[in-house]
């Protein structure tokens, strides 16, 4: 009851908040058209209605601003309007049409974005700066509303950004406040009674400070029965101009999430992914108690971004961002199916984890030229403070019915937090500096770091709260990427890197003793094409790469019947692989999105021998998406647009074998369609997003014979949106 009562407070305060934001936008549109406009004119004139389609550059790759083109590293950027013009709710359902990434690993997942780059578990950064990622799931779950693009830089990124998996890191960037009045109101209706509200709106409130708010309210059931969720984000920021070359951002959010009676899969393996002989399970059963569990969780961020141009050629930076993360669920969840393939065996296990990050970078940007040799430089200075708290506790729980699930028959207890999962705190301390060289039209790229990091954790699996043995560990390591590009005249850019990667792993392994930091390189080789030059209204940008990642030491998530989660650390990975992708527009009204990507994974040493000669999992070794987008620029349909997308991806493994989980099962292959219909004018859209069109069944994974979760079903959702 005191959690009920907690909820429904804070959501009246923020709906209020809300919907008094959303109403206030209007104050900032523009009171009409320009009036000399005749109206033959405003009829012929062209709905430009994502003119930032396809994107050309992208501060995630060399922190400089270097064009993607010249870039010796797979790189794809989701710009904001590829993401409202194919209404992208989350960062997993924005990578469906990037090669070599995954999501939905884990199906509609309502509380965290699930995404695999090159087979590995990427880092969240936002602005370029680390976020509070947990020790078992490294994604914090900001709504992908809150930023203005969503970047994937595919390979080792630490020569830049310190700990990093090999496979690649996510950078989402936070939308800014700016001096031209703008903003938006949408309202959304959709299946699994999908009801949104958000807006966002920037203006000049005086000569030198702008200001943005970015609003979100969303209550929503899911396609399991008895889920209901809701989603509270409020992200101001301010623009200050401190001088004629000095700018000031201050940049925050706050988000609170609330989801009632879900499991998140935990669905036996018979029934879904093998047969049963007593039949087939329902995507939308729940094994759980939908009175009794819960997920909440509060999480917040502030900072700023400082700017100082000494000179056209001279440039400081910081930047600096204190996040706060906390959490707490209580569930009861399926663990086995016994002999007369209905009867499920459950488990109560809740868990909580507080974690506060403090990221500061700070970096000295310039341009140097000697006769015909340019030079454009970076040297920054990266610090990160991390403090991590987990605790768990488990006991069994009453059966179910797979078939007839009756809830309530016994008193639901929590057990409580009893035990420690994880209590450590982790700084790192990096000095980094790169240079690119250009030679003509050769371009050479050369970066190299040095980072030291601190971590000091109480033994793990011991009780919580209580004094335990502590163990300190320090470790030191230089990467490095270096790079060569040939820009044709053409926009054509074939290029050769290395780089390599480095990442001291927070937390510790089921024997509670601290992981040792992985290692990793890579070697890449591809070919981009930028065809933004070849004529007025005809934008390209296409990539295709092959390369070869290898990694010591990896450390893989398993879940288990007693614990919510623990690591495995591995001996050796290695990841080949091609990939091809192209995002294109043109004259304002034919868009398109095309990817191809093949992966191949293998464990190449392990002290587990089951593991050895296995893919890591869900590594899809085929994925193929194509889009095609169009809008009606004349006659009587102007302003309607339509989309028709389809997606491909093969099998791919639900895990590691182990002794807990000595089979390993493969994941149905999907082909889905996604479509859409949207009808613009200079100031409204209508329209009608779906994914999965056909509503096609699949089980997206099974990590284990009782944990077995489907994919994202037919999601069909309506949208109204006002511009100013």
């Amino acid at each position: 009851m005191v959690q009920t009562q907690r909820q429904s407070a804070t959501g009246n305060f923020f709906k209020a908040t809300l919907l008094s934001a959303a109403a206030g936008l209007s104050v900032l549109a523009p009171v009409a058209l320009a009036q000399e406009e005749d109206a033959d004119s405003v009829q012929e004139a062209v709905i430009v209605i994502a003119p930032e389609y396809v994107p050309t550059s992208s501060l995630t790759a060399t922190k400089s601003g270097i064009p993607l083109v010249e870039t010796p590293q797979s790189i794809s950027v989701i710009t904001r309007d590829q993401i409202d013009l194919l209404n992208f709710i989350d960062a997993q359902q924005a990578v469906r049409y990037v090669a070599g990434v995954s999501g939905e690993n884990y199906g509609p997942d309502l509380r965290f974005d699930f995404i695999s780059i090159r087979g590995f578990t990427p880092r969240q950064f936002v602005d370029g700066l680390a976020t509070p990622v947990s020790t078992s799931i490294r994604s914090t779950g900001v709504d992908l509303y809150a930023f203005e693009t969503l970047d994937i830089l595919k390979g080792p990124a630490s020569v830049l950004y310190g700990s990093a998996p090999p496979g690649g890191i996510y950078n989402q960037t936070s939308r800014r406040a700016e001096a031209e009045t703008s903003g938006e109101v949408t309202l959304q209706y959709g299946t699994d009674d999908y009801k949104q509200i958000a807006a966002t709106g920037t203006t000049a409130l005086t000569d030198t400070i702008s200001g943005r708010l970015t609003v979100l309210a969303r209550d929503r059931e899911a396609e399991r029965d008895f889920v209901e969720a809701q989603r509270y984000l409020v992200a101001p920021a301010l623009n200050i101009k401190l001088g004629p070359q000095t700018e000031l951002d201050l940049l925050g959010y706050y988000q609170d999430d609330q989801v009632d009676g879900d499991t998140n899969g935990f669905l036996p393996i018979f029934g879904t992914l093998l047969p049963n002989p007593l039949g087939k399970v329902d995507p939308s059963v729940n094994l759980g108690e939908p009175d009794f569990n819960f997920y909440e969780r509060d999480q917040y961020g502030v900072g700023f971004e400082f700017t100082h141009s000494f000179s056209e050629a001279l440039q400081f930076d910081a930047n600096l961002k204190y996040t706060d993360y906390a959490e707490y669920r209580d569930v009861i969840y399926g663990t086995g199916l016994l002999a007369d393939n209905r009867t499920v065996t459950r488990g109560n296990s809740p868990y909580q984890e507080d974690v506060s990050n403090l990221a500061i970078d700070t970096r000295l940007s310039g341009d140097l030229t000697s006769g015909s040799i340019t030079h454009r430089f970076l040297v920054g200075l990266d610090y990160r403070n991390v403090d991590n708290n987990a605790g768990y506790g488990f006991t069994g729980a009453s059966s179910i019915d797979l078939f007839d699930p009756v809830y309530n028959q016994v008193p639901n207890i929590s057990p409580g937090i009893t035990t420690r999962f994880n209590e450590q705190e982790a700084t790192q301390l990096g000095i980094y500096a790169q240079d690119q060289i250009k030679f003509g039209k050769l371009l050479l790229l050369a970066s190299g770091r040095f980072d030291k990091v601190e971590s000091e954790y109480l033994q793990a699996f011991t009780p919580f709260g209580s004094p335990a043995p502590s163990t300190s560990s320090d470790q030191e390591k230089f990467t490095y990427r270096i790079g060569a590009n040939y820009l044709l005249d053409s926009g054509v850019s074939p290029y050769i890197s290395y780089a390599t990667s480095f990442e001291p792993v927070l937390g510790a392994d089921i024997n509670g003793d601290a992981f040792d930091p992985t290692i990793g390189t890579q070697v890449e080789a591809g070919v981009k094409y930028d065809g933004s030059n070849l004529r007025d209204g005809f934008d390209i940008f296409a990539s295709a790469a092959v390369f070869n990642i290898l990694q010591e030491d990896v450390v893989a998530t398993s879940s288990s019947l007693s614990t919510p989660v623990f690591g495995i650390q591995l001996g050796e990975v290695e990841v080949s692989g091609a990939e091809f992708e192209f995002v294109a527009r043109i004259d304002d009204a034919l868009s398109l999105n095309g990817s191809y990507s093949f992966t191949d994974s293998e464990i190449k040493d392990s002290n587990t021998p089951l593991e050895i000669g296995q893919p890591l999992p869900v590594t899809p070794e085929h994925k193929f998406s194509f889009l095609v987008d169009y809008t009606v620029q004349g006659g009587s349909f102007r302003g309607l647009g339509y989309n028709v997308g389809v997606r491909y991806s093969s099998e791919s493994a639900g895990s590691l074998p182990s002794a807990f989980n000595p089979v390993v099962y493969n994941s149905d292959e999907l082909f889905l369609f996604d479509a859409s219909i949207r009808y613009d004018t200079e100031k409204w859209r209508f329209a009608i997003n779906s994914s999965n069109l056909l509503d096609d069944e699949y089980v997206a994974r099974c990590a284990s014979t009782s944990n077995c979760t489907y994919g994202a079903g037919r999601q069909v959702i309506a949208s109204v949106t006002r511009k100013f």
